[in-house]
């Protein structure tokens, strides 16, 4: 009787995405236990992620669904004890303190690196590429990253620092191709371990340790899909940070996940399984954090293309080469890392969230430069 209460509920939350339950479009989710419409309806999002991940629903298209389902504000009609909790908890600690730091290291980036092989281009690059005029993803990040040290007048003998650094691959690209010296961060063991390897042979250092303990001179800083590891609570701690590191001719770049509303945590299913105390910031919350301390050159405003293509691209490798994967990670993995990427997907398509790099200089730009695109 009251699985029949939570799936009337549930279908009126869906008839505004227009998606149906058991309908025949790609769209359209296909129920295999009718518990899920109690748990999605009670747990909201973190009911709903875990029901896929242990195979109680299917659909064929989770990135148009997921488009809808975000589109039409269907988290607005559920508000699980769950959700409420986790803002609460975000708002009233700082989550993302130094003593939590490693956390998502030990979460995400250190789950494998085969993982991450398998889904990245060549280079590793864990953050979206830029599609003008590129064909496939591995032109679509090395466009990224040319457009990235470009803005930043990158030249030889120049000493930089990256935030954030991953696996590598932006800072020996900047060491091969600009001439400069580069000194990486990272907060991953199993990062820092492939970027020492991959840099080898070229004038670039990584170091495994928090951004908060940073205080030497660079002539650029940027940080790469960081920015969203760093929680409201602590904005204006990093860029105090980045402007005691950097010149007073300096210029940095934030290329990071946008939100069009300021939040404190990120929803609870995201939270629990893929980036733990992660913060997606909102404009606000960026000019805040950096004011009287910076002056705004450039915000550039990626299309939602950009992040849903190097999205669909990551699913596809996984998908393709899930066979050399499936020793290590089984088949509840596979659904979780499909959920994540594909919801992700819809999430940009709806454009709930945006790509931006942001361009600062510590005491304006004097010459005159133009912005590239």
């Amino acid at each position: 009787m009251l699985d029949s209460v939570y799936k009337k509920q549930l279908e009126r939350i869906l008839d505004d995405a227009d998606i149906k339950i058991g309908g025949n479009r790609q769209c359209d989710i296909h129920v295999h236990r009718p518990e899920l419409y109690r748990r999605a309806i009670t747990q909201g999002n973190l009911g709903l992620g875990e029901a896929y991940m242990e195979g109680w629903w299917d659909c064929e298209r989770l990135d148009e669904f997921f488009y809808r389902i975000i589109s039409s504000r269907a988290e607005d009609k559920v508000s699980p004890p769950v959700m409420l909790f986790g803002k609460v908890i975000s708002k009233l600690y700082n989550m993302q303190r130094p003593s939590r730091a490693f956390r998502v290291a030990e979460k995400h980036y250190n789950i494998g690196n085969d993982l991450f092989k398998a889904m990245l281009d060549k280079r590793m690059l864990y953050s979206c590429g830029y599609w003008k005029e590129a064909k496939n993803l591995e032109e679509a990040q090395e466009k990224k990253l040319h457009l990235i040290f470009q803005k930043l007048q990158l030249k030889p003998g120049m000493r930089v620092l990256d935030i954030g650094c991953g696996w590598g691959g932006a800072a020996q690209f900047a060491a091969e191709h600009y001439g400069v010296s580069v000194h990486g961060v990272t907060v991953s063991t199993e990062q820092a371990a492939i970027a020492r390897e991959y840099c080898s042979g070229y004038p670039v250092t990584i170091e495994v340790t928090d951004y908060r303990k940073l205080h030497d001179s660079f002539d650029r800083v940027y940080s790469i899909g960081m920015f969203e590891h760093v929680g409201a609570k602590n904005y204006r701690a990093y860029f105090k940070i980045v402007h005691q590191c950097l010149k007073e001719d300096g210029l940095t770049l934030l290329h990071t996940i946008g939100g069009n509303n300021s939040t404190t945590s990120v929803e609870p299913w995201a939270n629990k399984y893929i980036f733990p105390n992660a913060n997606i910031p909102s404009a606000s919350q960026i000019t805040s954090g950096y004011e009287e301390l910076f002056t705004l050159e450039d915000w550039h405003v990626f299309t939602h293309d950009d992040y849903a293509r190097t999205l669909l691209a990551w699913y596809e490798n996984i998908e393709n080469k899930w066979s050399l994967l499936q020793p290590r990670y089984n088949e509840e993995f596979q659904r979780m890392w499909r959920y994540y990427l594909l919801s992700c997907t819809g999430g940009f398509r709806s454009r709930t969230n945006q790509l931006w790099q942001v361009l600062l200089s510590k005491n304006g730009i004097q010459d005159s430069f133009s912005i590239p695109r």
